[in-house]
């Protein structure tokens, strides 16, 4: 979860929302990514999505079955869905996002097989979208 901090960091760093995401496979993180959808002019840009489309890229595959993401704030509904499409072992996430989460539509929307982690770095990672939101109504 702290290189997925660093990300989003870096996020920050170029005005992003600061959310990062990794991808870790057989102990080894094989994607890292960050928002990027002011710099891409890309809604779809999240961190998540580009973690996923390196992490196919480096596999070669586009079934995550043995990967574990790792993101500092909660999936949106659009991020969950590609979770579900690409099959991932396992989602990480550090905090909860009241608004945009996929969990406030009641609906598990992550693959069957997929065990969900909360609670990483929660602190760090809410207080980091907190001064983000509260820099920006200034």
């Amino acid at each position: 979860m702290r290189e997925a901090y660093k990300q989003a960091l870096y996020a920050q760093e170029e005005g992003e929302i600061p959310i990062g995401a990794v991808v870790v496979c057989q102990n080894k993180i094989i994607a890292r990514a960050y928002n990027q959808t002011e710099k891409l002019n890309d809604v779809t840009a999240h961190a998540e999505m580009l973690a996923f489309t390196a992490a196919a890229n480096h596999l070669g595959n586009k079934y995550l079955h043995d990967c574990t993401l790792y993101v500092t704030v909660e999936p949106c509904v659009m991020c969950a869905g590609a979770s579900y499409w690409s099959q991932l072992k396992r989602i990480v996430y550090a905090t909860n996002d009241e608004k945009r989460g996929y969990r406030r539509t009641g609906v598990n929307l992550l693959h069957p097989k997929t065990e969900l982690v909360t609670g990483i770095l929660a602190h760090e990672c809410a207080q980091l979208m907190s001064d983000f939101f509260r820099a920006k109504r200034i």
